[in-house]
């Protein structure tokens, strides 16, 4: 076996081609030198035509700290790992220690491109255990949609962008980047962030849309309806780059299956799959809009889905708008009180949610409603006894959120099915016997987002 790296226990008096542990295997240091020279170099060794190089954990083409580990033969790839974990941030763990609605500031860090779904998935979770899902008021329920829909635009844009970055396209980088700055722009506009929001609390959303926010919203939909042909243009018909990615990362809908495979990834083996029709939340169900697929099972299908995707969620958009105009003036957070957080607050000029009216209805009028903002801020609600596990279809596929509740104001246990870790299986089948530059494409196509993975 030969390897790139060094072993981190060195013996400083070996031989440098002996590892530390001993035995037949060699260790040799490659420095950028000819692979001649290298093989050369190696004798008569048997494993001189197999090399095991480590792609990360920081490589600049992988999406997040990601470590691949490749077995080698000259340019095919013979064997592919992944190595995960230098992402880790305890996550899950930490939301044991915080309120309920607390928990929603942890859980929207995971997956960093897509933090709307993050919150989606825990709230709803939060709120069948406390059987208030019929309760949440409607504007609510649209405000969310909307927003994961925005939300869904933008990280398939930082797929495609970052995926024609890797294989050269430099102009769908660019521009990628550039309709992603428009919706995070709205993102701002509505929730006060560009990303990690904890706008989406139990029992509805943290506040109203501001002032104006309707004619932003439908003057995006607008202008994404003419840049995205652009993507068209530059990218379907393209021969070099369908050349890089037809028939690369190929993987059927039995692996798909075997693995638990979701999102793209499985769509792109026709098979429509989607739980905003399989399984509705949200009122998905009273939305027109199609479920898209491709038939190739490569990455050039899931480049496909996902540009095809956009326009979808752009039908949504502009139905959720149309909704919101006619609710205007309706509530956006659950009527009981001992639920509602912040309860009775409207966001004040200091952006903390304290408005004058309120502060000085709890600290002049009434002590009941004092002691009730103090308890229900510092402590929580109680949640009644119990589990669940509610499904939302994010950009990568299905995340889900395992919420356990034993009775009190914190999670007993919160724990997610994050799509980016079950997808991310599949690198080992859709690069081994391949070259080592369709690597590169295959973890592309897959979309991975470290900070989902490790959490």
């Amino acid at each position: 076996m030969v390897s790139t790296g060094s072993t981190t226990d060195q013996d400083f008096y070996a031989d440098p081609t002996d590892t530390a542990e001993g035995g037949d295997n060699k260790v040799f240091t490659v420095t950028g030198q000819d692979w001649g020279d290298i093989a050369a170099g190696l004798g008569d060794n048997d494993a001189a035509e197999r090399v095991v190089v480590n792609m990360g954990p920081q490589h600049p083409s992988t999406h997040g700290v990601l470590r691949l580990i490749l077995e080698i033969e000259g340019e095919t790839v013979t064997e592919a790992r992944c190595g995960i974990g230098y992402l880790h941030t305890g996550i899950e763990k930490n939301m044991e220690f915080r309120t309920w609605t607390q928990g929603v500031t942890f859980c929207t860090r995971m997956d960093y491109l897509s933090p709307f779904f993050n919150e989606m998935t825990y709230v709803l979770g939060v709120e069948r255990l406390l059987d208030i899902e019929d309760d949440i008021p409607e504007k609510a329920q649209v405000m969310r949609v909307l927003l994961m829909e925005l939300n869904r635009i933008s990280s398939h844009l930082v797929c495609i962008a970052t995926g024609g970055m890797e294989i050269g396209a430099l102009t769908v980088m660019t521009i990628g980047f550039r309709e992603r700055e428009l919706v995070l722009d709205l993102f701002e506009l509505i929730t006060g962030l560009r990303m990690n929001h904890a706008f989406i609390r139990p029992g509805g959303v943290a506040q109203d849309l501001p002032p104006g926010a309707l004619d932003e919203i439908r003057g995006f939909v607008d202008l994404m309806k003419k840049r995205l042909p652009e993507y068209a243009a530059l990218c379907n018909a393209n021969p070099i780059f369908k050349a890089r990615l037809e028939n690369v990362g190929h993987l059927d809908l039995e692996g798909c299956m075997a693995l638990g495979l979701s999102g793209p990834v499985l769509r792109s083996t026709g098979y429509g799959y989607d739980l905003r029709k399989a399984q509705p939340y949200c009122g998905y169900e009273t939305y027109d809009f199609d479920v898209q697929t491709w038939d190739t099972a490569d990455s050039y299908g899931r480049f496909r889905v996902r540009l095809n995707e956009m326009w979808e969620s752009l039908k949504i958009i502009e139905q959720a708008a149309d909704r919101l105009a006619r609710l205007e003036g309706e509530p956006v957070m659950i009527a009981d009180k001992k639920v509602a957080w912040p309860a009775q607050l409207s966001i004040g000029a200091d952006g903390m949610g304290n408005s004058l009216d309120h502060i000085r209805h709890i600290m002049g009028e009434s002590m009941e409603a004092l002691i009730h903002h103090f308890k229900l801020v510092t402590e929580g609600f109680r949640v009644p006894a119990g589990q669940a596990y509610v499904p939302v279809e994010s950009p990568r596929g299905e995340l889900g959120a395992h919420v356990v509740s034993d009775g009190g104001t914190r999670p007993f246990r919160a724990h997610f099915r994050d799509p980016s870790f079950n997808n991310l299986q599949a690198m080992g089948l859709m690069s081994e016997g391949g070259q080592i530059a369709d690597v590169i494409v295959a973890i592309a196509s897959i979309d991975p987002v470290m900070g989902g993975v490790d959490r």
